[in-house]
């Protein structure tokens, strides 16, 4: 029988990291996301597993620590809150122009600047945008549980390596500092030596096996070398796209009525759907999971049976954008969304969705 442990969310990510073979951690610690580096530093798993845990001089060298990593062929990681991604994305652009598998937690909190420690979902343009500089994306799943914490580290690696990009598990305040019960699925043990050479054939190891050398870089100084490259990246991210969107619905099948939300405000917006469900009013909810890629065609089915959509976000307006960009007008598309870390009642959402139907 699996192993269940209480913990938080932030702890789920560090557990999942020692059980599904990450080879190493390199970040530095800001709210609400610093329990991930202390449960590796209280569990030392460079006793156990040997993977490396090492608390870098700041975001930037955590971020180029994981470029240097990934060079290699090994599973990385780094984890860090709204400001620190913002100081990580030069990085981030680095890591998707040379085509390096990685993975890259953010826990948000309320911003601009220094803001505060509450939660907040107000990097979805940030991140699922690209956050750096060109023409890149990276695969981005959103958690709502402690569970999902813990699952996502082993399918962002997957992802990653799959497609030689970078990813991320976006979550938030609320996720990442809540206690729930979480189910320790069987260990994955690190990759040898010998498996990262069958694997990576790209990676630079360093080891004297008969592989050609490789150079592994971002910089293309010729206009039309640089535009090759970026073609191909985008067919990467449109086979991205076409095999890898990943959704949850709830009471869908008759709704006349959805609400789209991701990470912790899909959890809230189950109890609104319950409510309206109790006042006749047939709603149901669409949760992305993966942010990059969109579930375009999950909504795209739902469209011809609604009256109207309501994106609930702990920001003022960011993943809306992308819903009537789908939408394109053939409903009405309204935003519901709280920020500076205030957490919303399932009440007041209901009560803000009814005044839209009653326009």
């Amino acid at each position: 029988m699996a192993e269940k442990i209480l913990m938080k969310g932030n702890e789920a990510i560090a557990y999942g990291a020692i059980r599904y073979g990450c080879d190493g951690y390199f970040g530095y610690p800001i709210t609400p996301q610093s329990e991930v580096m202390e449960t590796l530093m209280a569990e030392k798993p460079w006793e156990t597993t040997g993977m490396v845990v090492l608390q870098a001089e700041s975001e930037t060298s955590s971020i180029n620590m994981l470029y240097g990593g990934a060079c290699t062929g090994k599973k990385v990681m780094t984890s860090s809150s709204s400001p620190g991604i913002s100081l990580m994305c030069e990085g981030m652009s680095y890591l998707a122009g040379a085509e390096l598998p990685c993975l890259i937690v953010n826990v948000m909190r309320g911003g601009p600047g220094l803001g505060t420690i509450q939660p907040s979902q107000s990097d979805y343009f940030q991140c699922v945008k690209g956050g750096g500089h060109g023409d890149y994306k990276m695969i981005v799943l959103a958690p709502a549980s402690a569970q999902d914490m813990y699952d996502f580290v082993d399918k962002a690696f997957e992802l990653a390596f799959k497609y030689r990009t970078p990813a991320m598990i976006l979550s938030d305040g609320v996720i990442g500092q809540m206690m729930e019960k979480v189910e320790l699925r069987p260990i994955k043990p690190r990759r040898t030596a010998e498996e990262i050479d069958a694997q990576c054939e790209w990676a630079c190891t360093g080891r004297k096996s008969g592989r050609k050398k490789h150079m592994i870089t971002s910089l293309a100084l010729e206009a039309p070398v640089q535009e090759a490259a970026n073609i191909r990246l985008q067919e990467k991210y449109k086979e991205i796209e076409e095999k890898e969107a990943l959704f949850a619905t709830y009471r869908t099948e008759d709704a006349e009525y959805l609400l789209v939300a991701f990470g912790s405000m899909s959890r809230l917006s189950e109890s609104v759907v319950d409510l309206a469900r109790e006042n006749g009013i047939k709603m149901g909810l669409l949760r992305p999971i993966t942010l990059f890629p969109y579930p375009k065609q999950a909504l795209e089915s739902l469209i011809p049976q609604l009256k109207s959509i309501a994106s609930v976000e702990l920001n003022s307006g960011q993943m809306v954008e992308d819903i009537r960009l789908i939408v394109n007008g053939r409903v009405p598309v309204y935003h519901f969304g709280r920020m500076g870390g205030m957490i919303p009642s399932p009440e007041e959402i209901y009560e803000a969705f009814v005044k839209t139907i009653n326009r």
